[in-house]
């Protein structure tokens, strides 16, 4: 009893040292947000060669994918995904009195459990369009839909499911619109795989009946999270099993001309598609500067450097083998669409 009570004496006293005493210091590696300001993250564009996108602020070195940006240029959305996407969500940062603020989770997000991934902003900017799989109505979480979010005074109002004839009970995903409104979008049938890309015509008000894209777009043995350009010029297509792929997943670009005609698909180059190194998620700014992806590469690590403490210092940071944001200059496209044959 006696050394029962003085074991109870030493947690009690124990106990309070660590409730008097000061909070711990803040980790080193929590740094202050730094002072941003112009177009991109006050990033300057890179010319040919890909180049991280605002290293430290959008590419941690967290699993990072998704680009969309508003007409105006202030506001930046991109998507975090932890624990093999058991938890993920939408960030966004906006540029306020000249500086940009630090990323925020998005005012309409589910919640942890609830993926909210994918947005893509219409041609004004008024309506967010996202993939979610949030519960609907009597639907459980699971099924993955597309969202809809629309701006008002105060910002973001109350997300809804964009409902039939888009989505369905099988997946639908990844979003991406023209400027008259017309929805492109990947499918799937429930309880498969195998992913076609659709486009849904905005007449009248509404959606109408989603038809499926030829194989030009629905090239290879499977691909998903097309990006189409806002004058529908092109489409951006992360394509499976194709002949002269780098990796397992790469990027292809095909061109539609003015009698609604694709092009045969483009594999986008060495510099975009790597070995190793998977992307399924592209976008282009509103001006058409600028190409933004998706890739999951890996940095070198030198016979010099194998240690704990480079490892470490890999592990937390970008280019660690988790998805980040790459960014080039979009003129390349020219050079492709001289390439590309009907």
């Amino acid at each position: 009893m006696k050394n029962s009570m003085l074991f109870l004496f030493a947690v009690l006293a124990t106990l309070t040292h660590f409730s008097c005493s000061n909070p711990p210091e803040p980790s080193e590696t929590l740094k202050p947000f730094p002072n941003l300001s112009g177009p991109f993250l006050g990033q300057m564009l890179p010319d040919s060669v890909p180049e991280l996108f605002a290293p430290g602020v959008v590419s941690t070195g967290m699993f990072t994918r998704d680009v969309a940006i508003s007409p105006d240029g202030k506001e930046i959305y991109f998507c975090v995904a932890i624990g093999n996407y058991t938890y993920s969500t939408i960030l966004y940062t906006k540029e306020e009195n000249g500086l940009w603020l630090p990323p925020e989770i998005v005012p309409f997000s589910g919640g942890p459990g609830v993926m909210d991934f994918e947005p893509a902003l219409s041609a004004d900017g008024k309506r967010l369009y996202f993939l979610s799989n949030r519960p609907d109505g009597e639907e459980p979480v699971g099924d993955q839909d597309i969202w809809v979010v629309e701006r008002n005074a105060e910002g973001w109002g109350l997300p809804q499911n964009l409902g039939e004839p888009v989505n369905t009970d099988g997946g639908e995903f990844f979003p991406s619109l023209t400027s008259d409104g017309t929805l492109y979008f990947t499918r799937n049938e429930k309880g498969s795989a195998l992913n076609h890309v659709f486009r849904s015509r905005w007449v009248d008000g509404k959606f109408q009946e989603p038809e499926l894209l030829p194989e030009q777009v629905n090239c290879g043995t499977n691909r998903f999270n097309a990006f189409v350009a806002p004058d529908e010029s092109y489409m951006i297509v992360p394509a499976v099993g194709m002949p002269d792929a780098f990796d397992g997943v790469d990027y292809y670009i095909v061109f539609r001309d003015e009698n609604d005609r694709w092009s045969e698909p483009t594999n986008m180059g060495e510099l975009v598609n790597q070995d190793n190194a998977r992307g399924w998620s592209p976008y282009v700014s509103p001006g058409g500067e600028a190409l933004f992806f998706m890739a999951t590469r890996t940095n070198e690590v030198e016979e010099a450097d194998w240690n704990y403490e480079n490892l470490k210092a890999l592990n937390d940071s970008p280019g660690n083998g988790n998805a980040d944001i790459y960014w080039v200059n979009a003129g390349f496209f020219r050079i492709l669409k001289d390439k590309a044959q009907f």
